[in-house]
């Protein structure tokens, strides 16, 4: 069968810059999911709490205020949260994935394909920097003694000649 070239509705770039980090978790917050899907975030909630036995908490999740405070306060685009009495919701990659059962549109399903392949991107993307990390550790460890060696020696080219210190006084037997 051939294969179906990627059909892009939205740039990567859009995607990832809605993917944040919440409690130690890469999650998506429902109204950036909504504007994604063109439909109101209000309907996009009412068909998660349909299919509410779909989101176990390590799919989706209700922001404190706390969290709440903090994403307004770093996001512009989230201001009109600030004196909501509702706090947003938050879908990890499996609550994502899990909308586009829930939400059965054909730009829901396409957009659900592009923001998997992005959540996928930057897990790769993670795993490289993190091999990275521990390859320049491995190389330190193993540099380490023979450059202190080298700055030991160079250290000692630096430091002025010791000129043995002449008596003062008289000695005996002089």
């Amino acid at each position: 069968m051939p294969k179906k070239p990627k059909s892009t509705i939205l740039p990567e770039e859009v995607i990832q810059s809605k993917i944040f980090l919440i409690r130690g978790k890469k999650v998506m917050v429902d109204r950036d999911l909504a504007e994604l899907y063109t439909v109101n975030t209000k309907a996009l909630n009412q068909a998660v709490k349909r299919n509410i036995d779909r989101f176990p908490e390590d799919f989706m999740f209700q922001l404190t205020s706390t969290e709440t405070k903090e994403l307004v306060t770093n996001r512009d685009r989230f201001q009109s949260l600030r004196h909501s009495t509702v706090s947003p919701y938050a879908f990890t990659e499996n609550g994502v994935a899990m909308l586009s059962s829930v939400l059965n549109s054909p730009r829901a399903v396409q957009v659900n394909i592009q923001i998997m392949r992005t959540f996928t991107k930057l897990r790769e993307m993670m795993a490289t920097h993190e091999e990275l990390r521990r390859k320049i550790e491995e190389l330190e460890r193993k540099y380490d003694y023979q450059f202190a060696v080298v700055f030991d020696a160079i250290k000692r080219f630096l430091e002025p000649p010791i000129k043995p210190k002449r008596k003062i006084g008289f000695g005996r037997g002089q």
